[in-house]
């Protein structure tokens, strides 16, 4: 099938739409998942799946020996802002650790280019609209962990020569989001707590604001990325232009489930209030379609979620600081 990529975090949400992009792009997949958050039934049939975590250096190495990977796309990670003060070490094992070593296999074994996806969480409280050449700042953890992964590649690149392209997407919502973490994916939560018969929670009075950006507009920009040469080295914002509020973003969920607005409003908690980017660069370095609406977005994904059923949320195994944690996420 010619070239030969590996997806890590491929049976995630973000990742297995961008192996689903490739397989039809005629590339030869390999997804990788440790199956903490994703699910082995959203890999394409078409890809070989391997079970295993980003932070088993030997299984990695041996992988790359293996296959000889021309591209690498590295979406694996737990990617909770507001949890991650309170799993620190959690946090930098998976997101920052975990990434070195795919880094590592990288460059001992020459792939081409390896395409990363970070977060709009770098900025941190930046100045919204957000553009690349706003100073990262980030406020947590896992902000961090991106922001210090993106500053690994650009040495990489200068002292090893490995090319890279990253991408700064920002919540992203659609089909096969994992609507049973009861600490991420704010739409998935409230889809959630519908489908229980439970009111909505919204952290404080519901304004701030975010550019909920559907699947289907952002896993083929990324995908696309080691194929289009004026991507190399190169920083990306990557999500939908049109900031909502989250109490109108509860309001559209509402509409689109057919049920009556009923929120709970819980105490704030500490996150950036307001953050959205402009996409100005890439679009114009590559294709994109026509932006798909918050209202058709979600109701793409309440049509896929009605039939999934409501999932029993979870609660994260090892909580690793308690002080300051919100009440909504302790342990009954």
């Amino acid at each position: 099938m010619g070239v030969k990529v590996l997806v890590t975090g491929g049976a995630g949400f973000i990742g297995s739409h961008v192996v689903d992009e490739l397989v039809g792009m005629g590339r030869d997949v390999v997804a990788l998942d440790d199956l903490s958050g994703g699910f082995r039934e959203n890999v394409n049939p078409k890809a070989e799946f391997v079970e295993g975590s980003v932070t088993d250096v030997d299984l990695i190495n041996s992988l790359f020996e293996k296959h000889k990977f021309t591209y690498v796309y590295h979406l694996a990670a737990y990617a909770a802002e507001g949890l991650s003060h309170f799993i620190r070490n959690f946090n930098y094992t998976n997101n920052l650790t975990g990434s070195i070593n795919i880094i590592n296999a990288c460059v001992n074994h020459e792939v081409q280019c390896l395409v990363f996806t970070s977060s709009i969480a770098v900025y941190g409280t930046g100045e919204p609209p957000l553009t690349e050449e706003t100073t990262p700042r980030p406020e947590d953890p896992y902000g961090i962990a991106k922001f210090a992964v993106e500053l690994d590649l650009k040495a990489a690149h200068e002292i090893f020569g490995l090319n890279y392209v990253i991408f700064r997407p920002h919540n992203v919502y659609g089909e096969r989001q994992n609507i049973g973490d009861k600490y991420r994916n704010v739409i998935g939560i409230f889809m959630n707590q519908i489908m229980q018969g439970k009111s909505l929670t919204i952290f404080g009075d519901g304004s701030q604001t975010r550019a909920f950006s559907y699947i289907g507009d952002v896993a083929p920009v990324i995908a696309q990325a080691p194929f289009v040469k004026e991507a190399y080295n190169e920083i990306f914002n990557v999500g939908a232009d049109k900031p909502y509020t989250v109490k109108e973003l509860a309001e559209t969920v509402c509409e689109s489930m057919g049920t009556d607005k009923n929120i709970n409003y819980l105490e704030q908690r500490n996150e950036v209030v307001h953050t959205y980017s402009t996409h100005d660069k890439v679009s114009k370095v590559f294709n994109l379609g026509e932006e798909t609406t918050l209202k058709e977005g979600i109701k793409r994904m309440a049509d896929w979620a009605s039939k999934a059923g409501a999932k029993k949320s979870k609660e994260f195994a090892k909580i690793e600081v308690l002080k300051n944690m919100p009440p909504s996420w302790l342990k009954k």
